[in-house]
C-alpha cells in the first residue's frame, strides 16, 4: 500500500468509530428486529424478585439437559448395539454359506459312494451269476 493511504489510527478514533456508527443505525429508521439484535432483547431482567422464576426456568432446563444426555446415551448404546446385530448377522451369512457348500460337496460324495456301491454290488452279482450258471452250461454241453 503506498505511504500516502496509510493511515494510524489508534484505538480511541477505532472505538470512536464504532460508537458513532451504532448511534447512526439505532437513530436512523430502524425497526423492532434491528433494535433486538444491537441493543439486545428488551424485557424485564431477572432481579431479586425474579429468582423464583430464574431457579424454576433454570431447574425446568437442568431437567431437559438430563434427559437429553441421557436420550443421547441410549442412542449411542443402541447404536454400538445395532453394530454387533450386524457384525453377528453378517457371521451368520457366513457360516450359512460355507455350511450350504459343505453340505453340495457332501451330497455329490454320499452320491458318487452310493454309484460306486451299486457298481460292486451289480459285479458281485454278475461274478455270481457267471460262476454258477458257466458250470451248468457248460455240464449240459458235454
Amino acid at each position: 500500500m503506498p505511504p500516502k493511504f496509510k493511515r494510524h489510527l489508534n484505538d480511541d478514533e477505532v472505538t470512536g468509530s464504532v460508537k458513532s456508527e451504532r448511534r447512526n443505525l439505532l437513530e436512523e429508521d430502524s425497526d423492532e428486529e434491528e433494535d433486538f439484535f444491537l441493543r439486545g432483547p428488551s424485557g424485564p431482567r431477572f432481579g431479586p424478585r425474579n429468582d423464583k422464576i430464574r431457579h424454576y426456568v433454570q431447574n425446568q432446563v437442568d431437567e431437559v439437559i438430563d434427559v437429553m444426555q441421557e436420550n443421547i446415551t441410549k442412542v449411542i448404546e443402541r447404536g454400538e448395539r445395532l453394530d454387533d446385530l450386524q457384525d453377528k448377522s453378517d457371521s451368520l451369512s457366513d457360516n450359512a454359506a460355507a455350511f450350504s457348500k459343505r453340505a453340495k460337496h457332501l451330497r455329490r460324495q454320499m452320491w458318487w459312494r452310493d454309484c460306486k456301491m451299486k457298481a460292486i454290488i451289480a459285479m458281485v452279482v454278475v461274478i455270481l451269476l457267471l460262476v454258477i450258471i458257466v458250470p451248468i452250461v457248460l455240464k449240459y454241453r458235454s
